[in-house]
């Protein structure tokens, strides 16, 4: 099997998906305030920045910057931890949630339509290779 050859047809694949509309509104829900709505939501909220900063993977100065962003839009609220009072927590606004809830539907219809057009056997063998591959870190590929 000629490994090289199937590792560029994969990159070449995945480089023209990444281009589509719906891979991206996936890809970048992942990603920047989309992403941080959806945390803050899953964690229902009192979480500090530090721990969005680690899930991400990002500095906390862009954690900062974004917090601001969503507070200045009116989707979170910062309040001082009464067990902690160097702490801050993050909380959800009705807005936010609402535009939370709104972006974790979009994504699952995409998703949803996205398995349906594979049928059920491709979808399946889809969801099994990724969570092989999830599995592993890309490091452990190096």
């Amino acid at each position: 099997m000629d490994y090289t050859s199937l590792a560029r047809e994969y990159m070449q694949v995945m480089h023209h998906m990444r281009n589509k509309s719906g891979q991206k509104k996936i890809h970048d829900s992942m990603h920047g305030e989309n992403f941080m709505l959806s945390y803050i939501s899953r964690r229902q909220g009192g979480i500090i920045p530090s721990e969005i900063s680690n899930e991400m993977g990002i500095t906390s100065a862009r954690i900062a910057a974004a917090l601001n962003s969503l507070e200045a839009k009116g989707l979170i609220t910062r309040r001082i931890d009464t067990e902690d009072r160097r702490r801050i927590l993050i909380d959800l606004t009705e807005a936010g949630r609402e535009q939370a809830k709104k972006h974790y539907e979009m994504i699952m219809n995409i998703t949803v339509n996205m398995l349906q057009y594979l049928g059920e056997e491709d979808a399946k063998e889809l969801v099994r290779i990724m969570k092989k591959l999830a599995d592993r870190s890309p490091e452990e590929f190096i």
